[in-house]
């Protein structure tokens, strides 16, 4: 399994770094599944527009990005041959809604388990970690989403943009639920593979 899990994607470059060495192949030749799903307002469609910018910086094909919307449903045939998955930041409930309502998850389960890179910016990182419910303080579940459980790539509760500011709130939630929360800030990302977990920064 290889996942990195980040607050802002690939700003930093030592985050950015990290990724191409999981790609494990020149980044020229990846493939990647591009998915702004949950990113609706202007300001989430601007962060949007920049992580695909960054990918082209990164020296990624415009031919090898799929912007996969979650509109419909989504077939393994279709992506199967992708070497990573780039899910983007918005709100983390109605990206949930859109992966369940399209079984998107089991193609990102299938494909993690078979070594692709998943990069989660945000609500992408939220998703991959066993419970969402860490977003209710941040982003507005107008989805109706009734069941908090993440896709469950690692066993983890992840709050992306930390800051010292909303250690209550954390606090408090990890004293509710009875879990822990792994807090990122904008400038860190959580590596997940063989080896463990790691904090890059």
């Amino acid at each position: 399994m290889k996942l990195l899990l980040t607050s802002t994607g690939l700003k930093n470059r030592e985050i950015a770094e990290c990724f191409l060495e999981l790609l494990a192949k020149p980044v020229a030749q990846a493939k990647i599944i591009f998915v702004p799903t949950a990113a609706r307002s202007e300001e989430e469609l601007k962060y949007v527009k920049e992580s695909k910018q960054e990918l082209f910086e990164l020296g990624f094909l415009e031919e090898n990005i799929k912007i996969v919307t979650l509109d419909g449903p989504v077939t393994y045939s279709e992506v199967e041959d992708f070497d990573a998955i780039y899910i983007c930041g918005g709100n983390t409930f109605y990206l949930m809604k859109k992966i369940r309502e399209t079984g998107f998850g089991e193609i990102i389960k299938k494909m993690t388990a078979l070594n692709r890179v998943y990069l989660g910016v945000s609500a992408g990182s939220i998703i991959a970690g066993s419970d969402i419910s860490i977003a209710d303080p941040f982003d507005e579940n107008d989805s109706g989403i009734a069941d908090f459980s993440g896709i469950g790539l690692a066993k983890i509760v992840v709050s992306p943009h930390y800051a010292t500011g909303e250690e209550k709130i954390i606090s408090n939630f990890e004293n509710q639920l009875g879990i822990t929360v792994t807090r990122i800030t904008d400038n860190q990302a959580i590596l997940i593979n063989d080896s463990g977990m790691t904090v890059i920064e």
